[in-house]
């Protein structure tokens, strides 16, 4: 195999990436038995350069190699038939470079879809068809779902994204500077995640050093995010099942963790914490005690609603064997994240790719779940608990660094003709970003991938043969980004 090894957040020349034709690939992919995180195009002069990133989470490597696509060259063998977690990346480099994967089964627009989108159709006097969206009946954006029922019964569920055309990766190649406003503005609820991605990358190719107390400070902000969503999602289900004494008291109790990180940054979100080089924000001993005594009160509620919501048996009758994608179908479509963590998919890039500040905490990992509306809605919550543990753990060690600075000053120039690859596990699952320089050290190309661009057809799959009023259950015990699909 010809193909260069690295880690998370480190730095390679990008002149040491192999070139190999795409048969060669395909057949190491097959060998190498690993995940797909990348598969994006670059234009070099006349050519297309693909880019292939596989993850390998057992030894927490990232192998990366490349194929050249000369003008005359207009299709490849797809990849999907084979290995069907590569359907929506080879989707989007067609549409993007308009190489065509021959024989994909289901090659449709990712973003591109206003004019004409050819939907699946099925056949008989008995089949009807539902449309939902792209307006929504709230404050929620873009997407269309198209259901093909018999009654009540769902065949079939269509999804069709890419209403917002936002040019989020572009923008990032226009910065003249550092933007960390702008990826913490990608996908909105999120912050944390996509702000640590970003600096990240940006740390490694400047080779900028973050102080243990600043590395510190960033990780118990993203548990303190996951740990916000999660409830906030538990209550959204609470709600969709018409349980709304528990919608009420896990609203409440999200409100207690966003507001304790509004007092640590200013917002309730996290905005303004995280830069290049460091954090903005201290955290004290005195709002360090803050943080505990409010995680202890959250852990109270949570755990005590929890508990009478699943005894209610009307709880129970919606969320088990409702909405279920088996762990055969998870590892099938490459599902990341709480999502395939809810199907019995073991993985995790916080422990998965050597990240010294969460694999020193011995943390006891959640229950093996089933796949259905009940263990995604456990997963949180014992998501939670474990999100407790690591910020309480992190919060002891950072007494260990209270001299340290919580920021440097960055370099300001780029490593030249370099390429990293950094993943920070969001609360919704791994967010990939990829940035390659230039012999300047000037950004050529920024790629990002949101865990909902891998996991919007596990929803699809997860609704057929549910009856269509189970939908917004579903979909909300998924709760994937559109943004994060939009880029």
């Amino acid at each position: 195999m010809n193909w260069i090894i690295t880690e998370n957040n480190k730095k390679i020349n990008a002149l040491d990436i192999p070139t190999i034709s795409i048969d060669e690939i395909k057949a190491d992919v097959k060998q190498m038995k690993m995940r797909i995180i990348g598969f994006f195009g670059k234009k070099e002069f006349e050519n297309i350069r693909l880019y292939v990133v596989m993850a390998d989470d057992k030894i927490g490597k990232i192998y990366i190699t490349s194929a050249i696509f000369t003008p005359d060259v207009k299709s490849y063998e797809s990849f999907t038939q084979e290995f069907p977690a590569f359907h929506i990346f080879e989707r989007e480099f067609y549409e993007e470079f308009g190489i065509e994967p021959l024989n994909h089964p289901w090659l449709k627009p990712v973003r591109q879809n206003q004019n004409i989108y050819p939907f699946f159709e099925m056949q008989g006097e008995d089949i009807h068809q539902v449309a939902v969206g792209p307006i929504h009946a709230g404050v929620i954006e873009p997407g269309h779902f198209r259901f093909m029922c018999m009654g009540e019964k769902v065949y079939d569920l269509e999804i069709m994204l890419g209403y917002q055309h936002r040019g989020a990766e572009e923008l990032f190649l226009k910065s003249k500077r550092y933007n960390n406003r702008l990826a913490e503005s990608i996908c909105g609820d999120t912050v944390i995640g996509y702000n640590m991605a970003y600096s990240q990358a940006m740390e490694a190719l400047s080779d900028t050093k973050v102080s243990p107390k600043a590395q510190i400070i960033r990780r118990i902000a993203l548990e303190m995010e996951r740990i916000a969503i999660h409830i906030g999602d538990m209550g959204a289900i609470a709600g969709d099942m018409a349980y709304l004494m528990g919608a009420s008291i896990f609203g409440i109790t999200r409100t207690l963790v966003i507001n304790t990180m509004l007092e640590i940054s200013g917002s309730r979100f996290g905005r303004g914490l995280i830069n290049v080089g460091g954090v903005n924000f201290d955290i004290d001993e005195k709002m360090s005690d803050k943080i505990i005594s409010m995680l202890d009160g959250v852990a109270k509620t949570v755990d005590r609603t929890t508990k009478v919501m699943l005894k209610t048996p009307s709880c129970i009758s919606r969320m088990e064997r409702t909405g279920c994608v088996s762990v055969d179908n998870a590892k099938a479509l490459g599902a990341v994240g709480m999502a395939a963590r809810s199907s019995g998919v073991d993985i995790d890039s916080r422990f998965d790719f050597n990240d010294e500040w969460y694999t020193s905490l011995d943390v006891v990992k959640p229950f093996k779940a089933t796949g259905d509306v009940h263990s995604r809605f456990m997963l949180r919550y014992k998501e939670i608990k474990q999100s407790m543990q690591i910020v309480k753990k992190l919060l002891a060690k950072l007494k260990e660094h209270k001299e340290d600075a919580i920021k440097t000053t960055p370099n300001t120039s780029l490593a030249p003709n370099s390429f990293v690859v950094s993943m920070t596990e969001g609360w919704r699952g791994e967010i990939v970003h990829i940035a390659l320089t230039g012999a300047e050290g000037e950004l050529l190309r920024y790629k990002m991938k949101d865990p909902s661009f891998n996991n919007w057809y596990m929803l699809a799959m997860a609704v057929r043969n549910n009856g269509v009023s189970d939908f917004p259950l579903c979909n909300k015990s998924f709760n994937l980004s559109y943004c994060g699909n939009d880029l």
